[in-house]
C-alpha cells in the first residue's frame, strides 16, 4: 500500500521526518520557544510604560492610549496579511526577514521623539511582531509526527513565557535605564536571534508549498467566516473578553503611578507575573474541553471575567483587590481563549492556520477597542468610568453566550459522545 497510492506523500513525511531528527534538537526547539517569547513581547512592553512615554513626547492620556490600539491594529494586520504566507514561502527566509524589519521598527520606536513617529513605529511593531505564529508552524512541520505535540507544546510554552515576562522586563529596565532602553535593548535582542535563526533553521522543510495562492489563501479565510457560525461566535466572544483584557492591562498604570500608590516601573510591571494563574486556567479548560464541557467551561468563564470587575473597582483602596481582580480575569480570559480555539480547530484541522489567524485579529480587534476607549474614559471619568466599561465587555460576552448556548452544536461534546458510544459502560 504505502508503495502504491499514497507513494508521494508517505515519501515526503519520512523525508521530513529523517530531517527534522537533525534539525530539530532539544537546543533548536528552546531556540524557536525564545524566538516567540521575544517577538511577542514586544506587543505588551508598553503597557506599563504608557505614563513616562506621555510625559516624554507630550501626548494627552487618550492619545497615550493610542500606543497599545495601533500596535494591536498592526498585530491584526499581519496575523491576516503575513502570517498565510507561511504557506506559500520559505520560512526560513520569511522568518529572518520579519525579524530584520521588526529590528527596524524597534528601533524607530527607541528614537522617537513626536507622537506621530512613536505610534507609526509602534504599528509596525505590531505588524512583524506575527512572526511567533510563522515560527509556532515552522517548528510544528519540521517535528517528526510521533513528537509534534511536545514540540508545538514547548513553543508555545515560549509564547506564554513572552507575554508574561514582557511587562515585567520592561518594567525593570525602564526604572534602569528610561523607557528607551526597553526597545534598543528587544531590538539588539531581535538582531542576535535573526542571525542564530538564519544559521540554524534548515533552508527548507520536508513538506510541500499549499497549492493556494496568496489570494487564495486570504479569500479562504473569509470563506470560513462565511461559512461557519460557531467560527463567527467564538470570534465575537474573543473580541468581547480581550476588550475586558486590555481594559484593564492597558489603563492600570494610570491610577498606579498616581495617589496614593506612586508606584515604580517595575513595581506596575510585576503585575504581569500574577497572570502565571492563568496558565493554570489554559490547562484546566484544555481538560474540560476534551471532556467534551467546552459551553459550560465558556459561560463559567465569562461569568468569572464579569465577577473580576467588583474587587478591582476597589483598586484604589486596596492593592490585594487588585490582584485578586487580575487574578479572576486572566483565569477567566485564558479559559475562554483556550476552549474557543479548541472549539476552532476541530472544525476544519486541514484549514488551522487559516482559521486561527483569523480568529485572531478578532483577538487584535478587542484589544485595540478596549486600550482606546479605557483610556479615553480614564480622562473624563478616572477609574469608575473603566471598571464600567470592562464589566460592560464581559457582560455582552456573558448574555452573548446566554443567548447562543443551545444554538450550535459542540464539537467537542460530539465526540466525547461517539467514544462513549462506541465504549458504553463502565466507566
Amino acid at each position: 500500500m504505502a508503495d502504491s497510492g499514497e507513494a508521494v506523500t508517505p515519501g515526503i513525511a519520512a523525508r521530513s521526518d529523517e530531517g527534522s531528527a537533525s534539525v530539530l534538537s532539544r537546543g533548536v526547539v528552546l531556540l524557536f520557544a525564545v524566538a516567540c517569547g521575544a517577538a511577542v513581547a514586544n506587543v505588551y512592553f508598553s503597557q506599563p510604560l504608557l505614563v513616562t512615554m506621555g510625559h516624554d513626547l507630550a501626548m494627552s492620556p487618550a492619545l497615550v492610549g493610542s500606543v497599545v490600539t495601533l500596535t494591536q491594529v498592526g498585530y491584526a494586520l499581519g496575523l491576516f496579511f503575513l502570517v498565510p504566507l507561511g504557506d506559500v514561502a520559505d520560512r526560513r527566509r520569511l522568518i529572518v526577514a520579519h525579524l530584520l524589519l521588526l529590528v527596524v521598527a524597534l528601533a524607530v520606536v527607541a528614537a522617537a521623539h513626536t507622537a506621530a513617529v512613536l505610534l507609526a513605529g509602534m504599528a509596525m511593531v505590531g505588524l512583524l511582531a506575527v512572526v511567533t505564529q510563522t515560527l509556532v508552524a515552522f517548528a510544528a512541520s519540521l517535528a517528526p509526527a510521533a513528537e509534534r505535540g511536545r514540540v508545538v507544546g514547548l513553543v508555545t510554552s515560549g509564547v506564554v513565557t513572552g507575554i508574561l515576562l514582557a511587562r515585567t522586563a520592561s518594567g525593570l529596565l525602564a526604572d534602569l535605564a528610561g523607557w528607551r532602553s526597553v526597545y534598543l535593548s528587544s531590538a539588539s535582542l531581535t538582531a542576535l536571534l535573526a542571525l542564530v535563526l538564519y544559521r540554524v533553521l534548515p533552508r527548507r522543510s520536508g513538506a510541500q508549498p499549499a497549492p493556494l495562492g496568496y489570494g487564495q489563501l486570504l479569500r479562504s479565510t473569509i470563506t470560513l467566516f462565511a461559512r461557519e457560525r460557531l467560527l463567527r461566535l467564538r470570534a465575537l466572544l474573543c473580541l468581547l473578553a480581550f476588550a475586558a483584557f486590555s481594559t484593564l492591562w492597558s489603563s492600570i498604570a494610570l491610577p498606579l503611578s498616581e495617589a496614593p500608590y506612586f508606584l515604580s516601573h517595575s513595581a506596575i510591571g510585576a503585575l504581569g507575573l500574577i497572570g502565571a494563574a492563568g496558565a493554570l486556567a489554559a490547562t484546566a479548560a484544555g481538560r474540560l474541553n476534551d471532556r467534551g464541557l467546552s459551553r459550560w467551561t465558556t459561560g463559567i468563564a465569562l461569568a468569572l471575567l464579569l465577577v473580576a470587575w467588583l474587587p478591582l473597582y476597589f483598586t484604589r483602596s486596596s492593592l490585594w483587590a487588585l490582584v485578586v481582580g487580575v487574578i479572576l480575569l486572566d483565569l477567566a480570559v485564558q479559559a475562554v481563549h483556550v476552549t474557543n480555539q479548541t472549539l476552532i480547530y476541530a472544525l476544519h484541522p486541514d484549514a488551522g492556520s487559516r482559521l486561527i489567524g483569523g480568529y485572531m485579529v478578532f483577538y487584535s480587534i478587542g484589544s485595540a477597542t478596549g486600550a482606546i476607549a479605557a483610556t479615553s474614559l480614564y480622562t473624563v471619568g478616572g477609574w469608575n468610568a473603566v471598571c464600567a466599561l470592562g464589566a460592560a465587555f464581559s457582560c455582552l460576552g456573558l448574555v452573548l453566550w446566554a443567548f447562543t448556548r443551545h444554538g450550535i452544536p459542540d464539537p467537542a461534546a460530539k465526540v466525547t459522545s461517539r467514544s462513549e458510544d462506541r465504549h458504553p459502560s463502565g466507566g
